[in-house]
């Protein structure tokens, strides 16, 4: 009897041994369980994009306007409840009216000297970033009735042209490509922006401008473009950067992020600008 009892109690003491240790393993395991799934949420949330809201203005040059349009109404949509607002122009006059107390969270100029204008009055926030090239091109009516060839072709005294001011990146980079070329040419008027100059051949006020490709692109069937050799010699770089002022630094950082991106090349190479 004695003997009998003794081996059946080994069993159960080991028994239940066994189910205290798999108790102690699983309350274990629960804990680890729950450390992981904290350690995990927390570093969830820490990676988790910090959320966008209100309004973020733009000053962009000019010739950015269809492709800046995109892609405001892209970030929009990507940031429910945020608002794009542009001011579009020449950059010189955009950078002038920053460096005035113009209000803005942005600044994309169509050259590094127009932008140069703002960092050097101490009105950016970081370093400007390239983000696009412009090349230029010359806007003729459609069908180039004048069998406009070259950018010799332009000086021809029995045709109107139109180019950008000087102190326009467009003028300035038309006037780099003429002195490539060793050409003269006195333009029936200067405009303030590259839009402007364009719109005097749109409407036959002029015979042909000196635009950029993206420009001639944007305005499909209204104009037709000629390529020139020289335009290689004055090809635009166009920084972006956040500014010190910016009453909204979440928004702007992320506009700039977007213009940056895959998704934001992809819309100003199909506009016809350059990789940086």
């Amino acid at each position: 009897m004695t003997r009998t009892a003794r081996r059946t109690g080994r069993p159960i003491q080991v028994a239940a041994l066994g189910a205290a240790a798999l108790l102690a393993l699983r309350a274990c395991s629960s804990s680890d369980s729950d450390s992981s799934s904290t350690k995990s949420d927390s570093s969830a949330s820490a990676s988790a994009p910090e959320k966008v809201s209100g309004t973020v203005t733009v000053f962009a040059a000019a010739s950015l306007k269809e492709s800046f349009t995109t892609l405001g109404k892209e970030f929009e949509k990507a940031h429910p409840g945020t608002k794009v607002t542009f001011s579009f122009g020449g950059s010189d006059s955009l950078a002038a009216s920053i460096t005035g107390g113009a209000p803005a969270d942005v600044f994309a100029s169509a050259s590094p000297k127009t932008m140069a204008i703002v960092t050097d009055a101490g009105d950016a926030s970081g370093t400007p970033a390239t983000f696009v090239r412009n090349q230029l091109e010359i806007a003729t009516l459609p069908g180039n009735p004048d069998r406009i060839a070259s950018l010799k072709d332009l000086t021809r005294s029995s045709l109107k042209v139109v180019l950008c001011d000087r102190t326009v990146p467009c003028g300035a980079a038309a006037q780099k490509a003429l002195d490539a070329g060793r050409l003269k040419l006195t333009p029936v008027s200067y405009e303030q922006d590259v839009k402007a100059a364009l719109t005097k051949v749109e409407l036959k006020e002029a015979d042909a401008a000196v635009v950029y490709k993206t420009d001639v692109h944007a305005a499909g069937d209204k104009v037709e473009g000629v390529e020139f050799p020289e335009s290689a010699d004055a090809v635009n770089e166009y920084p972006i950067v956040q500014l010190k002022d910016t009453k909204n630094a979440g928004a702007a950082s992320a506009f700039i992020a977007l213009v940056r991106s895959a998704e934001g090349q992809k819309v100003l190479t199909e506009a016809g600008f350059l990789k940086p």
